[in-house]
């Protein structure tokens, strides 16, 4: 077997090369470079990093006896590789020219490693199952992908401090694989083999009680997949046959892109932009190979898919259904839902259409489908789970089973329904990680799938604008508060339970009880009382009020609809709140700003806030900052003159008062560089105080400015890592 240092084939971007046979792929296709040019593409490659000289160049391609016009052929090479590779002189992003010096590979460039050698083996029927790194999985291969179109292998570079990661996770899903097990209606069956594809942690994962629905797709050789780099959304397109993770380029005017689905040949991406949390965005066509965004007339969805004709496309808007050829008719009214549809997916003949549909008051997600002759809407598995926690269901290549996802306890995993049947499913999967957002294989029966596995840390931005560990006993809170003295502080962790303490530590206390899913809390200003936006399982946000001491909860709003951000003003007599952005949950009643007063438990509506959410109360009561529906603006009431002023246009989430009302603190969450920026009041005077995406060595995956610390330190929950891709063969 060839030693894997010896490889000839090197990657890097969406490119490929093999140095022995002189061809170069891109994303699996085949570019044409002469010559030349490849020879001093492959000496650049030698050395990424380094300054290649001319006087080197010219010794090793042309010899030193060799009578050229140097500088001409050099110079002609050189623009060829950047032709091949859609690359700029003046914006480099492979060859860089350092004047009358020489060249300068400044990609990453990693060196392919030969396919692991696969030996034949039987695995006995009591074997366990287990939970695999693909790299180990010989004794039990995947369905071998070279029946699917053949492409070059793609390999991502990985840093030391990743592999040391990997290896503990490897270690961790080995020693949890005993809890896997497969559902009692399918005792008799050999379990299926999981095996991990992709190791770096960095997937989009869905948040099924929202509009994020992380849909992946397949080409066959290639899956394509949403990641989350440093809050911003991309997609990836990762090599089954290894794992290996390249970045997609694609263009800019889908500046976050989400999926929809693929082309029945495999050909094209429907994306959405993610970037503005409006539900409704835009719909785009983009080659997998790359190439220009191709707007769909002017239709505004939250998800789509192709119709089986490989023509026509299918888009979810509101509650209905339409179809429309790209750029050739006028939208088609194709059906009408009993809620919003995504994950729209058909059976490969063409007859039934499988979607999930979720209700954005009580945040549960359900399973639907209708035939293609009568277009009629039918409910699956009603009751199966409770709350109902069934979506985004896939067919296999040929049509003979459909596997979901579902929520039990909890705990996301992966089921099998046998063709059309509707009823009985069979559980595929059990834990340890969270198994979601299945996407079948374009031939045979293979299934992949996310195993989400979220870490985090919580930081702290000092004056200067460095940002710390916080490994103190907040190291897992997610969102906090401070009392008005400092003395206390009360936060939210990622179960969503709420946590009261002293300043220093002491004096922990649990204050909500567990089922009860706490997104955040706020002091009263005498400490006494705390307000807090919380649900119920399978219900609808409200906001409680919960004694600081610990005791009994009760509900101050219960109007059958999303209440939340809850903020106190200043003399304790009023609780100001919002609703929720479609980010959460598209509701069709109009939104905005209201006041609850506590004496008469009364609400009114805070004038002229329609289109407002998230309201943040000054503590001194003269001002309340809110944010626009698409979080693009920051708006200010002042209560003495009764109107509002935009105060930043840029963009904002989770506003935070300084203590003395003189600042307003939000995370500019918009914008690519993840800033905390800090406003001053009244004048809105902006100040950068970080760029969260520029402040680490390695690259996080997304943030959440938890609030203030005393002293107005901003705190903030930085996401790690998210999970990775999994397969596993129905039919071994």
């Amino acid at each position: 077997m060839q030693n894997p240092v010896q490889n000839p084939r090197l990657t890097f971007g969406l490119f490929e090369i093999d140095l022995e046979t002189g061809e170069l792929w891109k994303a699996g296709f085949r570019i044409k470079l002469q010559s030349q040019p490849f020879k001093v593409l492959a000496c650049l490659l030698e050395r990424p990093g380094q300054i290649i000289t001319r006087e080197e160049l010219q010794l090793r391609l042309w010899g030193k006896d060799t009578v050229v016009d140097f500088d001409h052929s050099l110079g002609t090479a050189v623009n060829k590789i950047r032709e091949a590779l859609g690359d700029s002189a003046d914006n480099p992003r492979f060859v860089e020219t350092l004047s009358r010096r020489g060249y300068r590979f400044v990609a990453p460039v990693t060196r392919v490693a030969p396919p692991p050698q696969v030996l034949p083996a039987e695995e006995p029927a009591a074997t366990p199952p287990a939970v695999e790194k693909a790299s180990d999985a010989g004794s039990a291969p995947p369905e071998p992908l070279a029946a699917e179109p053949a492409a070059p292998p793609l390999r991502a570079e990985r840093n030391n401090g990743i592999l040391y990661l990997l290896l503990a996770t490897a270690t961790t899903l080995t020693a949890l694989a005993s809890g896997y097990f497969i559902g009692h209606q399918r005792t008799s069956v050999t379990p299926p083999h999981i095996i991990q594809i992709t190791h770096n942690g960095h997937l989009a994962p869905s948040g099924n009680a929202t509009e994020n629905f992380a849909a992946e797709v397949t080409d066959g050789p290639y899956l394509y997949a949403p990641t989350l780099e440093s809050g911003h959304y991309g997609l990836t397109a990762i090599e089954l046959a290894g794992g290996n993770s390249i970045p997609m380029q694609i263009p800019s005017d889908v500046a976050s892109p989400t999926l929809g689905d693929i082309s029945p040949d495999g050909s094209h991406l429907l994306l959405r932009d993610h970037l503005s949390p409006e539900s409704e965005q835009p719909l785009w066509v983009v080659p997998t190979i790359g190439g220009s965004a191709q707007r769909i007339g002017s239709v505004l969805a939250h998800d789509a898919t192709w119709m089986p004709d490989g023509i026509t496309i299918l888009y979810a808007s509101g509650n209905d259904l339409f179809t429309t050829r790209s750029g050739t008719s006028s939208p088609e009214h194709y059906a009408t839902l009993p809620g919003r549809a995504f994950w729209l997916r058909w059976q490969p003949n063409g007859k039934l259409l499988r979607f999930t549909v979720i209700d954005p008051i009580t945040h549960t997600v359900a399973l639907y489908q209708l035939n293609a002759s009568d277009r009629q809407p039918k409910r699956l598995l009603a009751g199966f789970s409770q709350p109902s926690g069934e979506c985004c269901g896939v067919w296999t290549a040929d049509g003979s089973q459909f596997v979901f996802q579902s929520s039990h306890g909890g705990t996301d995993n992966l089921w099998q329904l046998t063709g059309s049947a509707t009823t009985s499913p069979i559980q595929l999967t059990d834990g340890p990680l969270q198994f979601q957002s299945p996407v079948a294989s374009r031939t045979g029966h293979r299934i992949y799938f996310q195993g989400v596995d979220a870490r985090s840390e919580f930081e702290r931005v000092s004056p200067t604008g460095d940002v710390t560990a916080d490994d103190s006993f907040l190291a897992g809170a997610v969102r906090l508060d401070y009392s008005r003295d400092g003395q206390w502080v009360v936060w939210t962790d990622s179960n969503g339970l709420l946590w009261r303490a002293r300043a220093d530590g002491r004096e922990r206390l649990q204050l909500s009880p567990d089922g009860l899913d706490v997104f955040l809390a706020r002091w009263s200003p005498d400490g006494k009382q705390l307000v807090a936006m919380a649900r119920e399982p399978g219900k609808a946000w409200r906001i409680y009020e919960i004694p600081s001491s610990g005791g009994s909860i009760k509900p101050l709003v219960d109007d059958a609809r999303n209440a939340a951000d809850p903020s106190w003003s200043n003399d304790g007599t009023t609780i100001a709140f919002g609703r929720l952005n479609d980010t959460l949950g598209k509701e069709n009643a109009e939104r905005g700003i209201n006041l609850l007063h506590l004496d008469t438990g009364k609400t009114e509506p805070l004038p002229n806030s329609q289109g407002l959410f998230s309201p943040r109360w000054s503590p001194d009561g003269h001002y309340l900052a809110a944010l626009t529906l698409d979080q693009r603006e920051v708006r200010l009431y002042n209560f003495a003159t009764k109107s509002w002023t935009t105060i930043t246009s840029d963009s904002g989430a989770d506003p935070v008062w300084s203590s003395d009302s003189r600042f307003l603190y939000v995370h500019a969450s918009l914008d690519p560089s993840q800033p905390i920026e800090r406003i001053s009041i009244p004048d809105g005077k902006v100040t950068v105080l970080v760029r969260l995406a520029d402040s680490r060595a390695h690259g996080a995956v997304d943030y959440v400015f938890s609030g203030l610390a005393p002293g107005d330190v901003p705190l903030i929950r930085t996401r790690i890592f998210t999970g990775n891709l999994f397969s596993l063969d129905l039919k071994q």
